[in-house]
C-alpha cells in the first residue's frame, strides 16, 4: 500500500506524564517548496481523530494556504492512527496501554520535526481547527517568538469544564459495548462507536442547523435518521476505539498553561503569546463558545476576536463542510497574512 505521507523518528519520547513512547514516529505531509531563506513556513497540525488528508480542504491554488508561495506543514497528532497510536504500537505499549499524551506532548514533537528535520527557526503561520487550534494556542504559549501569525479556529486554549463533560458522554458511549473488553478487544465494537456517534452528533451541529433541516437542505441526506448513520455513524464506524480515547484524554486535558514554563497559571500563558492572532470561533459552536474566545483574546497582546458567522456549529470550521464557511475562514486568513 502506498502512503503519502512521510514518517519522522523521534526516538525515545519522553511525555509530560511520566511515560515514554518508545521508537516514537510522528508522521507528516508537506505542501509545496519551502524557499530559501526557510520563512515561507505554514504549520497546520490536526484535529480529534483526522488525519492530514482531512486538512487539505484548506490548500489549494489561490486559497491563504496556497502551495505555490507557502510551504505548509501538516503534523499527525499522536494518537491518529498514522503517528504513534494504539494502533500502530507494539506491545507493552499496545491498545489502551498506550500512554497519556498531552497537546504539549504533541507541539514539543512538532517543534522537534519543523527544527531538527527542516532547520527551520521562523514559522509564518500556525492555524488549526477544533484540536488543531488547541495545538496552534500551545505553539504560541510554547514558542512565542518562533511564529509572526497565529490562526486558532473553532477550538481553545484549555478545554472547558463543560466540554470536559461532554467527552465524558463520548467515552461512556464507547466503553459501554460489551465487545470493548477494557480496549483488549478482538472484533470492532462497532455499537459503542454508533452510540458514540449519537451523542457527537447532537453536539457537532447547531440548533439552527437541525432546525433549518440543512442535513437534509445542504447535505442532502434523506432523513434525519439518513443524517445519523449515513453521515455520523458511517464518519466513527472506521475509526480505531483506542485511538479515540486516546485522543479524547488529550483533549480533556488540553491547557496551555498546564507545564513547568506556567505552572497553571492561564491567563499568564495567554499573555505570553506575541504573535499576531485571529481567534476565530464559530457563531454557534456547542463546544467552544464565542464567549471562551472573548476571555481567551481579552488576555492576549495582539489578538483579534473573529467569530465565523454561521448556524454550522462546530462543522463551521471543517473539515471543509459548507462552502461558504470555507470562503469565510480563507477570506480571514488571507487578510491576516497579508497583515
Amino acid at each position: 500500500m502506498s502512503v503519502d505521507y512521510q514518517i519522522y523518528d523521534l526516538g525515545n519520547l519522553t511525555l509530560q506524564r511520566g511515560a515514554t513512547i518508545r521508537d516514537c514516529k510522528l508522521a507528516y505531509k508537506t505542501y509545496g517548496q519551502l524557499n530559501a531563506a526557510r520563512d515561507n513556513v505554514i504549520v497546520y497540525p490536526t484535529w480529534y481523530s483526522g488525519q492530514h488528508y482531512d486538512n487539505e480542504w484548506l490548500i489549494g491554488p489561490g486559497r491563504a494556504l496556497d502551495p505555490a508561495k507557502y510551504f505548509i506543514i501538516i503534523p499527525n497528532m499522536l494518537g491518529n492512527g498514522l503517528s504513534s497510536s494504539p494502533s500502530n504500537t507494539p506491545e507493552p505499549y499496545n491498545g489502551p496501554r498506550f500512554p497519556q499524551v498531552t497537546a504539549y506532548d504533541n507541539v514539543r514533537a512538532q517543534h522537534r520535526l519543523v527544527t531538527e528535520k527542516f532547520g527551520i527557526k521562523h514559522i509564518r503561520l500556525v492555524v488549526g481547527w477544533s484540536m488543531g487550534a488547541l495545538q496552534t494556542f500551545h505553539w504560541g504559549a510554547l514558542y512565542p517568538d518562533m511564529m509572526d501569525l497565529l490562526a486558532p479556529f473553532c477550538g481553545s486554549a484549555k478545554c472547558s469544564r463543560h466540554n470536559f463533560v461532554f467527552l465524558e458522554g463520548v467515552k461512556a458511549a464507547l466503553t459501554a459495548d460489551a465487545a470493548w473488553k477494557e480496549g483488549w478487544y478482538t472484533d470492532k465494537p462497532a455499537r459503542g462507536l454508533r452510540a458514540a456517534a449519537r451523542v457527537y452528533a447532537g453536539w457537532g451541529f447547531s440548533q439552527a442547523f437541525y432546525r433549518e433541516q440543512l442535513d437534509i437542505k445542504t447535505l442532502g441526506y434523506s432523513s434525519l435518521e439518513d443524517f445519523l448513520v449515513a453521515f455520523w455513524e458511517g464518519f466513527f464506524l472506521p475509526k480505531d476505539p483506542n485511538n479515540l480515547l486516546t485522543m479524547l484524554w488529550t483533549w480533556q486535558h488540553g491547557d496551555i498553561s498546564d507545564n513547568e514554563i506556567y505552572d497553571g497559571d492561564f491567563k499568564a500563558a495567554l499573555r505570553a503569546i506575541k504573535a499576531k492572532a485571529y481567534v476565530m470561533p464559530g457563531q454557534t459552536d456547542l463546544y467552544f463558545p464565542p464567549e471562551d474566545s472573548a476571555f481567551e483574546v481579552e488576555n492576549m497582546p495582539n489578538a483579534k476576536l473573529v467569530p465565523v458567522p454561521s448556524i454550522w456549529g462546530h462543522f463551521a470550521g471543517g473539515p471543509g463542510t459548507n462552502p461558504v464557511d470555507v470562503d469565510f475562514i480563507d477570506t480571514k486568513l488571507k487578510e491576516l497574512l497579508a497583515s
